[in-house]
């Protein structure tokens, strides 16, 4: 039984305007068009926030908690995401993002980055083994991970079996707060991840790291950027010196910053969703030969894309090469010895496809026949107006009975053309004259 997915992108319907926006930019056609407004399948949705990127109205947005949480524990822990610090202007020293966190409210700060550089660590030793499935593909970004385990069944076994930075972070903040702090009870310690993107926040509410999910609760870069212009003050105060974030963790924020990481010539780093899944595409079909690691990210530009950040990607992307400048290679200890067995999955991810028909064999062809058999009656311009990104996706709309066939304007304009009805109707109905009579007064018949 598929168990239910818990969603960080919502649709406000009230502000939709149904424009088919996001309708066309959706990776896997998760969204329609239904009473003029969007409708969000959410078996099919990944969050990668490409709706909420394209929506001139609003009405798509992440939910995520406010820094209100803060309140909830004794004692928090910030994890600020790498691309975090691509967010600010004239910044180079980390230590004043660092400062900042601490007096918007946090009592710990424990930077992504530096789980990044563990996690680096290791993949350099993981990709030489003998015994795993190439090319391994990266783990960091949920949505491609989603997507996979969705469309892909045969590259599930290619993803890195290593929790992502997210969660290593996570449990080394919570272990260095239990231990300078022994007066606290477990339970009183928040660790609050500091997100780019809905995939991330989705990530955690679905408790993808297993029993143990140490992250308490996540909230948006953009919302702690507007809260940390209120209190940074660069040049008037020192900065906190002990950051540990080097060159290598915070790469990871962009594009290829993880691949070139594990000091290996053999690999592919991609961004931006429909990109990464003709990467997919073609290593699904072994067209890609010789790669030892692939890198894909759903945002443009990697996690300074993400739909919850505030910066142009290709903008803090600039930030993050100039303060990188200022840092050391990688200041954390080598982690090919030190890793422990925890912070693998439990298990490979699995195969769960959105897609089935039917769990019945033959309805399932017998219904992949019907939905090719319309299609072919369909225009196949693929414009969105039926309120399904294309025509072979409302054929089969139609097929499971989920919409109707009149629901195609082109269709539907012409026959009401062929058959000279609706024409007199239409005009009496709208403040728009009648283009066919004017037509007609100046001796020209329309044609």
């Amino acid at each position: 039984m598929m168990s239910v997915y818990k969603h960080s992108v919502s649709l406000d319907a009230e502000k939709c305007k149904g424009c088919t926006a996001c309708l066309k930019r959706c990776p896997t056609e998760a969204i329609r068009i239904h009473d003029g407004h969007a409708v969000i399948n959410s078996v099919r949705c990944i969050d990668c926030g490409e709706c909420i990127k394209v929506c001139s109205s609003k009405a798509k947005k992440a939910t995520h908690d406010s820094l209100s949480v803060l309140n909830d524990y004794k004692y928090t822990v910030a994890l600020p995401a790498p691309s975090f610090y691509g967010q600010f202007d004239n910044l180079d020293n980390i230590g004043y993002i660092i400062k900042g966190l601490h007096d918007i409210g946090f009592d710990d700060v424990f930077e992504v980055a530096c789980a990044a550089e563990l996690v680096s660590a290791y993949t350099r030793k993981y990709i030489n083994r003998e015994d795993i499935k190439k090319p391994v593909i990266s783990s960091a970004c949920p949505a491609i991970t989603r997507i996979i385990s969705m469309n892909y069944p045969y590259l599930c076994e290619n993803i890195m079996p290593i929790l992502p930075p997210i969660d290593i972070a996570a449990m080394l903040a919570k272990e260095k707060a239990m231990r300078e702090h022994p007066e606290l009870d477990e339970a009183d310690i928040g660790i609050i991840f500091i997100s780019p993107c809905p995939a991330k926040v989705s990530y955690v509410k679905n408790n993808f790291a297993g029993e143990r999910n140490y992250v308490s609760a996540t909230v948006s870069v953009r919302d702690v950027y507007f809260a940390l212009l209120d209190v940074m003050k660069r040049g008037e105060e020192d900065p906190i010196e002990n950051t540990e974030a080097g060159v290598v963790g915070i790469g990871w924020a962009s594009t290829g910053g993880e691949s070139t990481a594990i000091l290996n010539d053999r690999y592919l780093a991609a961004d931006g969703i429909e990109n990464c899944i003709r990467v997919l595409d073609r290593i699904d079909s072994s067209d890609i030969h010789n790669l030892d690691f692939v890198e894909l990210n759903a945002c443009n530009g990697g996690c300074v894309g993400g739909a919850m950040t505030v910066a142009n990607p290709y903008i803090a992307q600039a930030r993050l090469k100039s303060l990188r400048r200022y840092l050391p290679v990688s200041p954390n200890r080598p982690a090919s010895d030190w890793i422990p067995d925890k912070y693998f999955q439990e298990k490979q991810v699995e195969y769960n496809p959105y897609s089935a028909l039917s769990s019945d064999r033959k309805t399932a062809m017998r219904m992949m026949r019907d939905i090719e058999e319309i299609t072919k009656k369909l225009p196949g311009l693929d414009c969105g107006s039926c309120g399904a990104p294309t025509c072979m996706a409302f054929a089969e709309d139609i097929v499971k009975k989920e919409t109707c066939a009149d629901e195609c304007t082109v269709i539907l304009r012409r026959i009401l053309r062929e058959k000279g009805i609706g024409k007199e109707l239409f005009y009496s109905e709208i403040d728009l004259p009648d283009c066919r009579n004017n037509n007609e007064e100046n001796g020209d018949d329309g044609k």
